[in-house]
């Protein structure tokens, strides 16, 4: 079977949700296909318009949930207004546009960042990115230290436990507060109007989704897992077939208004 019609055969086996639903959607390897950078990705004139779509379908009850902050996705998708849960939940935007910020002081990550410092002055092939309530080390592009590193993270993150934890991504490790998941996210949400009362769905490619669909399972929702990194009761390939079994999501709740 050739990749455009394995692509199609996903799309068509992941059923579309008889009752009125909701959206929790990752952001990087879900909408949109993973770079070797966090602003290497590239966003497509299409994106924007279809999230537009599914919110106006949803009567607003589409949110996104990802590892990046909240200001860096409003900048990078223009998603201004749309409810957002940023840092794996450590920062959410509901859907009245209201912030709910986690507690955290940036000098409690203070030693943990001097050291990662260090370490990417060690090895050129790392990217340190500094989220304010969590930090990022990338190592795509040093994927031949990844034990070394998992091992001099864990070590340089073990003061901060257990009120932080310590993330595995692709080609990334993260340290961010504890208390706040895509999981505590994702139950705020269905805890608010637009979501209250909807089927839940979410989609993610990452381990760092597994908390998202513990979230819906709750709630009888949809798991849907992107690619080869996460497994659920529904898969798809890749950002591609999300974007098109997005796109009969609303296609079929149309039909379903006009019904």
């Amino acid at each position: 079977m050739q990749l455009a019609e394995h692509e199609a055969a996903a799309v068509h086996a992941v059923p579309l949700p008889q009752n009125s639903w909701c959206l929790f959607l990752d952001v990087d390897g879900t909408l949109l296909e993973l770079a070797d950078t966090p602003g290497g990705v590239a966003v497509d004139a299409a994106l924007s318009p279809l999230l537009q779509r599914l919110r106006a379908a949803s009567g607003g009850a589409v949110a996104l949930v990802s590892g990046r902050t909240i200001e860096n996705i409003d900048r990078l998708l223009g998603a201004h207004g749309l409810p957002v849960a940023g840092l794996h939940g450590c920062e959410r935007r509901d859907a009245q546009g209201a912030m709910h910020v986690a507690p955290i002081a940036r000098e409690q990550l203070a030693d943990l960042r001097s050291g990662l410092e260090r370490l990417v002055t060690r090895h050129p092939g790392l990217l340190l990115e500094d989220k304010g309530a969590g930090v990022a080390l990338h190592f795509l592009k040093a994927r031949e230290l990844e034990h070394e590193l998992r091992a001099e993270v864990a070590l340089l993150a073990a003061p901060l436990v257990p009120k932080f934890a310590i993330l595995d991504g692709h080609a990334v490790i993260e340290v961010k507060p504890a208390a706040h998941t895509k999981d505590s996210a994702v139950m705020a949400f269905m805890d608010e109007r637009p979501f209250v009362g909807r089927t839940p769905i979410f989609i993610g490619d990452d381990q760092t989704d597994y908390g998202g669909f513990a979230a819906v399972r709750r709630h009888d929702g949809m798991a849907i897992a992107v690619g080869p990194r996460v497994k659920a009761e529904w898969w798809l390939p890749g950002p591609a077939a999300v974007r098109r079994w997005l796109d009969q999501l609303v296609g079929d709740s149309r039909e379903a208004v006009r019904a």
